[in-house]
């Protein structure tokens, strides 16, 4: 059987990519996850430093201020509790003025993480019913 050049149907060439532009295509993509990799290992190592709590006395400052109990002369020690266990704090109260104007000098030592410093703070606390005036009419 003889064919002739009318009844050959000629198939259109196939086209692929070369070896060389997967090769090409390859890098850009290892490149492009890296890169995406770098950043995400970045940002969890900052928010992992960001993470670190550092307590100053106003923490213990805003406790005591809570509680509302003044006593001249007293001084006690601050447990942060459960919110701050690596910490401890102590605090002395004196009587500035007889109206019942009182100083709290508040200290707050870290003992558990290096690096971190130590926090004073000196607040005036007004509380006219504790003062050793005389009583208001």
């Amino acid at each position: 059987m003889k064919f002739s050049a009318s009844e050959i149907v000629r198939t259109p060439k196939v086209q692929a990519f070369t070896l060389i532009e997967v090769a090409i295509a390859s890098a850009i993509l290892a490149i492009a996850l890296m890169s995406i990799l770098l950043i995400t290992s970045t940002g969890i190592h900052t928010a992992r430093i960001l993470d670190r709590v550092h307590v100053d006395a106003s923490s213990a400052a805003a406790m005591l201020s809570l509680t509302n109990q003044l006593q001249d002369g007293s001084s006690d020690r601050d447990d942060l509790g459960d919110v701050h266990p690596d910490y401890s704090g102590s605090h002395e109260v004196n009587l500035v003025r007889s109206n019942g104007l009182f100083q709290v000098d508040f200290t707050v030592l870290s003992s558990g993480q290096p690096g971190a410093s130590d926090s004073r703070m000196s607040v005036l606390f007004f509380k006219p019913g504790l003062g050793g005036g005389l009583p208001r009419r």
